[in-house]
């Protein structure tokens, strides 16, 4: 790998910047200075350092957040706030993204990495991965429509919904939502094609990870590397 592309993935900075860190003699490699950006480096086996900072390869970063209201999923946006603006200056990336999108109003489970392999695992519609929501609706549902939502509603599009799984919760008019889909504004058109309204909305597990419930809204952790794993065996 490149010695300007290695630091740019550990973010370190832009292209310019870490030529220009370069060009200062900030830079080491094996305990030598370093003189040329392009020099070929083994990412996993030379030791490189910033200004006496040694810097540990890592290609893929994982974390969850606890989505609030107010935020949209997008890297950049010109008129709302992001949910990338919750990261610490440290941890933000240019090539981090939100895995699939939850509404603006919607609180809960996010996922932020740059693995884009594991990022398509997830929403591919032949995985069928599910994702689960604390949903609070206006009125309380009847056998019959909870038995249309476990069967399929029709939400405007070419195809009824996948089946869901749908189960009360102690909470008057609450329940528990897992759909394996993620169509625009899904649940609360769910909701409408049985009559009802959603009044909020919280996402509390994506595949078989489920939201830490230490983390309060706006905070977010890196994933563990078994999680990591378990997500790609989803």
């Amino acid at each position: 790998m490149r010695l300007d592309k290695f630091l740019c993935e550990m973010n370190m900075g832009s292209r310019s910047e870490v030529k220009e860190l370069i060009r200062r003699g900030a830079v080491t490699v094996n305990g030598l200075t370093a003189k040329e950006v392009d020099c070929k480096i083994h990412e996993n086996a030379d030791m490189v350092c910033v200004r006496g900072q040694k810097l540990s390869y890592q290609r893929y970063f994982y974390y969850m957040l606890n989505k609030p209201q107010g935020l949209i999923c997008a890297t950049e946006d010109k008129m709302s706030p992001t949910v990338m603006e919750l990261l610490a200056p440290q941890d933000r990336r240019p090539d981090l993204f939100p895995v699939g999108r939850l509404d603006k109003d919607t609180e809960g489970f996010l996922l932020l990495t740059n693995d884009g392999e594991l990022a398509h695992r997830l929403l591919s519609p032949k995985k069928h991965v599910d994702k689960t929501y604390l949903v609070s609706i206006k009125h309380g549902l009847s056998g019959e429509e909870i038995c249309r939502l476990e069967q399929g509603v029709d939400i405007g599009e070419e195809r009824l919904t996948l089946p869901a799984k749908v189960l009360p919760t102690k909470a008057e008019n609450q329940i528990l939502l897992t759909i394996q889909e993620g169509k625009f504004h899904q649940v609360k058109r769910m909701m409408k094609a049985v009559d009802n309204e959603v009044t909020a909305l919280r996402r509390i597990s994506f595949g078989p990870l489920t939201l830490d419930e230490a983390l309060q809204p706006g905070e977010y952790r890196e994933l563990t590397e078994e999680e990591v794993k378990i997500l790609y065996e989803a």
